[in-house]
């Protein structure tokens, strides 16, 4: 693993995670849980897709682990994508 593998790196290209949450009010609380942590300053929902999909943007680095801790605190899981797409 690397940088990139381990982390989300700041910018506007974010990090897709995918998830086993299903309902838009479970996909809001996994929103506001990971808003809390430092570094990531947004999260943008895809819930036109199963299972359904959420980008990670940061200001600074923040550790895939700290993110997929702080969704399994909501009894949830998030799963990261690809770091490339092929």
């Amino acid at each position: 693993m690397g940088l990139i593998d381990d982390n989300v790196i700041p910018g506007n290209h974010g990090k897709i995670f995918g998830t086993n949450a299903n309902e838009s009010s479970d996909l809001a609380i996994i929103k506001k849980r990971l808003l809390e942590l430092d570094g990531i300053s947004n999260i943008v929902l895809n819930e036109s897709i199963f299972p359904k999909e959420f980008t990670v943007l940061t200001d600074k680095l923040v550790t895939i682990e700290a993110i997929e801790e702080q969704v399994k605190s909501t009894g949830f899981h998030a799963i990261p994508k690809s770091s490339l797409e092929l």
